[in-house]
C-alpha cells in the first residue's frame, strides 16, 4: 500500500504501517479519554485519562494486528503465499495469493473475525474480573471498551459483503456450492458494492445530523465500493481468460535489449523504437535476466546515463512472473506475486518467446464482452 513503511515482521511476514495509523491512534485515544472514560469512571485526573486512553488505543492496534496475523497464519499453513500485512486507518490488509480451494478460502476468511471475537470475549471477561477484584475503575473500563471494540470488529467483518471477511465467507460457500469461482467472486463483489453504497448514504445522513463519526462510516463505505468493484473486474478478467494459455495471449516478437548496455545506449537502440513501456532484458547467454520500465530509465539522471548499466535499474528475473507458453494464463497470474504479475515473461527452454502485458489481457476481456471466446490465431502476434 502506498504511503506505508516497513516496521518489522510478523511470523516472517513483513509488517507495514501506513502513515494514517498514528492518526487513528490519536483519534481513538481522544474519543476514549475525552468522552468514554470520563462518562464511565468520572472524577479522575486528566493525566489518568490520557495515559489510559493511549494504552487502550494501542491495545486496539495490537488487536487489529492479531486479526490480520490470524489470516496470515491460516494462509501460510495452507500453502497460500503472503506478501505482507499492513495496518492503516481503516483496519488492516493482508496481501496474499488466491486460495486454491473453497475450503482453504473459507478457513482463511473466518480466522480473522474469530480471532477478534475471541479477543473481545477475553478482554470483556478480564474487565469483569478486574471489576470484581478492585471495583469499577479505569483499568476495568479500558478492558471492557477494548473487548466491545473487538466484538464489534468481529461482527462487522462477518457482514456478507466483500472485501469484508464475511464477503469472503459468502464467496467461499458459493464457490463450493456452484464450483464456479468467478461467479462466486462476482456475487461477493456485487454485495460489497451494494453494502458500501448503503454505508456511504448512512454516513452522510449521520453527518448531516451532526454526528462527525458519519464521515468515518462514509469513508469505510467508499473503500468497500472501490475494492469490491476491483474484485468484480478481476473476476470478469478470470472468466474471459478461462482456457487461454500464455502463448495464446503473448505479444511476440518483442523488442529486447542486452542488460549490459548503458542506459543511454539502451534508450537510443531499444526503447526509442519499442511500443512497450516495459522491456525484457537478456544476459550474455541470451537468457531473460529481467524487465526494465521506461519510467525507471527516465528517473536516471542525464549525467549518469552514459555510465550506468540498464540492469542496475531493472527488475531482476527472480522478481518477475515467468511462464511457459502452454501454461494457463489464469494459473500463471494466480501464482504470481500478490498485487502484481504483469507483464509475464513467456520462456521456453531458456529462450524468451514473448511477454503478456495488461494490453494483451484487456484485449481478451474485450473480445469476451463481444461474445468471442477464442481469439483469432494471428492475435497472438499483434
Amino acid at each position: 500500500m502506498k504511503g506505508s513503511v516497513r516496521v518489522g515482521h510478523v511470523l516472517g511476514v513483513p509488517l507495514r504501517m501506513h502513515w494514517s495509523v498514528p492518526v487513528l491512534v490519536a483519534l481513538l485515544a481522544y474519543g476514549l479519554g475525552r468522552e468514554t472514560l470520563p462518562a464511565w469512571t468520572p472524577g479522575r485526573t486528566a493525566v489518568v485519562y490520557t495515559i489510559a486512553s493511549l494504552v487502550g488505543a494501542l491495545l486496539l492496534m495490537v488487536s487489529l494486528l492479531l486479526h490480520e496475523a490470524a489470516h496470515a497464519v491460516a494462509a501460510l499453513r495452507k500453502g497460500v503465499s503472503v506478501e505482507d500485512v499492513t495496518l492503516w486507518a481503516l483496519g488492516g490488509v493482508t496481501q496474499m495469493g488466491r486460495p486454491r480451494t473453497a475450503g482453504v478460502a473459507l478457513l482463511v476468511a473466518v480466522s480473522g473475525p474469530l480471532t477478534s471475537l475471541l479477543l473481545g470475549g477475553i478482554a470483556v471477561g478480564a474487565g469483569i474480573g478486574v471489576h470484581s477484584l478492585i471495583g469499577w475503575g479505569v483499568p476495568a473500563a479500558v478492558l471492557v471498551w477494548l473487548g466491545w471494540a473487538n466484538l464489534l470488529l468481529g461482527v462487522f467483518n462477518l457482514l456478507p459483503a466483500a472485501p469484508l471477511d464475511g464477503g469472503r465467507v459468502v464467496q467461499a460457500v458459493l464457490w463450493w456450492r456452484t464450483g464456479d469461482r468467478e461467479r462466486a467472486d462476482r456475487a461477493a463483489g456485487r454485495s460489497g458494492q451494494v453494502f458500501g453504497v448503503l454505508l456511504i448514504a448512512l454516513g452522510w445522513i449521520s453527518f448531516l445530523r451532526g454526528n462527525g463519526g458519519g464521515l468515518w462510516l462514509g469513508l469505510i463505505g467508499l473503500f468497500m465500493v472501490i475494492i469490491a468493484n476491483a474484485e468484480r473486474q478481476r473476476a470478469g478478467y478470470a472468466t474471459a481468460l478461462r482456457g487461454v494459455r500464455a502463448g495464446d495471449a503473448m505479444s511476440a516478437p518483442v523488442a529486447t535489449g542486452a542488460d549490459w548496455l548503458t542506459v543511454a545506449r539502451f534508450i537510443d537502440e531499444v526503447a526509442a523504437s519499442s511500443r512497450h513501456s516495459v522491456l525484457p532484458l537478456l544476459d550474455f547467454d541470451g537468457r531473460p535476466s529481467g524487465l526494465v520500465q521506461l519510467r525507471a530509465l527516465a528517473n536516471v539522471p542525464a549525467g549518469e546515463r552514459e555510465t550506468r548499466r540498464v540492469r542496475d535499474v531493472a527488475v531482476p528475473v527472480s522478481r518477475c512472473t515467468v511462464a511457459t507458453s502452454d501454461e494457463l494464463l489464469t494459473e500463471v497470474l494466480e501464482r504470481a506475486r500478490p498485487g502484481g504479475g504483469l507483464p509475464v515473461l513467456v520462456v521456453d527452454h531458456g529462450h524468451l518467446e514473448g511477454i503478456v502485458t495488461m494490453h494483451d489481457v484487456t484485449r481478451y476481456f474485450q473480445l469476451h464482452a463481444l461474445g468471442i471466446t477464442t481469439a483469432p490465431p494471428e492475435s497472438a502476434h499483434h
